[in-house]
């Protein structure tokens, strides 16, 4: 078992765990809203430390991250849990976890995973999949192993994780791919059973870590489309992270309960697109659409198209030096 980080021992064999920001009361014998975290005798542990439920190698693109050394491997891993409860889960199969479930601690160490990417001619690793918070202690570990081994360190994350977790963390971060699922609070309530407030401010505490931020948004019909909140999310954009802050619009397909919704119009995704380029933004990207033409990413000086994608996969990437190579002008990211 491995203790866990960020929690406080209260009267009667309580603790308050203070990972992420539904800070739960946990009593003696039972577990947190991630149902990974387990109060036994007064003290927390983590259930999921090195017990991988996911390793794959798979390109950058996927995260989707994509001004963050374009074309690139990452090892991404995950294990089960989540501390959100989304009806439009796409992994629900492992980050919707019983509290009853018996989960065993793992044999994987951080050292095991970085070897693993080191070997897989990775040059990140993408901790991924279900929440890395909740495997907080094991990313923790990891992330510090693998920058002495000279990889970069990524989240791809619902931000929901406390100021004290990220403050100790971003040091080690990179990148981060968040979730910013809608932009009322009332569908983060019904479909997400999380605070919209509560994402917004981790998103400005992540970009104020100097941790290079790339925002996705899922577009569900009839839920979170409407020309208000995604002007919402591009305006929040604008303000708060700054118009080289790229913007995944992507395509919902119905899954896990959530199945009573059409597939986003692909019409619906442009005009997302297009909000986004009116309010400022220079990098807004289609997702889930492969060869719609709108997942390139162009200069935003002199409209000349750098990199091309296809899925996740560069057909071509005309970028030198972090910069066009028709205007020079420079193109926002992180480079190998």
């Amino acid at each position: 078992m491995k203790e866990a980080m960020f929690y406080e021992r209260l009267d009667n064999m309580q603790v308050r765990c203070g990972l992420c920001r539904f800070t739960c009361l946990i009593g003696n014998g039972d577990r947190g809203l991630c149902a990974v975290r387990e109060n036994r005798g007064g003290t927390l542990y983590s259930l999921v430390y090195g017990s991988l439920c996911a390793e794959h190698v798979d390109p950058i693109e996927k995260k989707p991250l994509y001004h963050v050394m374009p074309g690139s491997n990452t090892y991404s891993i995950a294990t089960v849990g989540c501390n959100f409860h989304c009806l439009h889960c796409q992994n629900y199969s492992i980050s919707q976890v019983e509290r009853s479930t018996h989960i065993c601690d793992g044999d994987r160490t951080p050292l095991d995973i970085v070897q693993r990417a080191l070997d897989s001619m990775c040059s990140s690793l993408s901790y991924t999949y279900t929440e890395p918070t909740i495997y907080y202690e094991f990313a923790y570990d990891t992330a510090r192993a693998a920058r002495e081994a000279g990889l970069k360190n990524i989240f791809v994350t619902n931000g929901y994780i406390s100021r004290e977790a990220l403050a100790k963390i971003s040091p080690y971060l990179d990148a981060a791919n968040i979730d910013l699922k809608g932009f009322s609070e009332g569908f983060y309530r019904d479909v997400v059973h999380a605070r919209l407030s509560e994402v917004l401010d981790s998103i400005i505490e992540y970009r104020k870590q100097g941790i290079w931020l790339e925002l996705t948004t899922l577009i569900i019909p009839g839920l979170n489309d409407s020309d208000t909140e995604l002007q919402g999310i591009a305006q929040f954009i604008v303000a708060n992270l700054g118009v080289d802050t790229p913007w995944h619009v992507s395509q919902f397909y119905p899954t896990y309960r959530l199945t009573d919704r059409p597939r986003t119009a692909v019409a619906t995704l442009r005009a997302a697109c297009d909000i986004g380029h009116a309010a400022g933004l220079r990098y807004v990207y289609e997702g889930n659409v492969p060869g719609g033409g709108r997942e390139n990413t162009s200069c935003p000086s002199c409209s000349a198209v750098l990199i091309k994608r296809c899925g996740y996969v560069i057909t071509a990437d005309r970028i030198i030096n972090g910069s066009c190579p028709d205007c020079g002008a420079a193109i926002a990211g992180v480079s190998l």
